[in-house]
């Protein structure tokens, strides 16, 4: 989230879609992609707990309870690093397959990261059965300086790690033109 009021100033994190109080009661944005408390959320907040959290939870019940793994993916760090010859953009998305992952330039200067998991997981005895299901969702956007070549853009994924390369174009140096002096 951007820091810098919006103007004429260059500002590349400021298309950032994050909003930290999306989805709770007093929040600025619309829905929330986190899950809401469930009964069995509410059942075990009743009981106080060793941190102090299980009467905050009582009193704010609305608030949303977040896995430290989907907020982790909620909130997907992504780095930029500026070099000689290009921005490099290196974003951690930990368990991700190169097919969830998503990298977009709209109107030819802003870069779009985006992913998206859907996660199940099935347990089955002879007494019971249990499934769970989560999902997260993340979107990142930067506004890429005039010196980006948009049209030359690489993305690679390694070990959870997705770099993202765009070059930039070489300093022009200024046209020097030689001028007869007469007289």
């Amino acid at each position: 989230m951007s820091l810098i009021p919006r103007g004429n100033a260059f500002d590349p994190f400021s298309l950032d879609l994050w909003d930290p109080f999306d989805g709770f009661p007093f929040g600025s944005g619309g829905s929330s992609s986190f899950p809401r408390t469930t009964s069995s959320d509410t059942a075990s907040s009743a009981h106080p707990s060793p941190s102090g959290l299980g009467a905050t939870r009582s009193l704010f019940p609305s608030f949303p309870r977040i896995s430290s793994e989907s907020a982790a993916f909620a909130g997907a760090r992504i780095d930029w690093k500026e070099t000689p010859e290009a921005h490099v953009f290196k974003a951690d998305v930990p368990g991700l397959k190169k097919e969830e992952v998503k990298v977009e330039v709209e109107d030819g200067n802003v870069l779009q990261i985006s992913g998206e998991r859907n996660k199940e997981r099935e347990e089955k005895t002879d007494t019971w059965h249990r499934v769970e299901r989560s999902s997260g969702k993340f979107l990142r956007r930067f506004r890429l300086p005039e010196d980006a070549k948009a049209d030359q853009i690489k993305a690679a994924m390694d070990n959870g790690v997705l770099t993202v390369t765009v070059p930039k174009e070489g300093a022009k140096k200024p046209e020097v033109k030689s001028i007869q002096i007469s007289g």
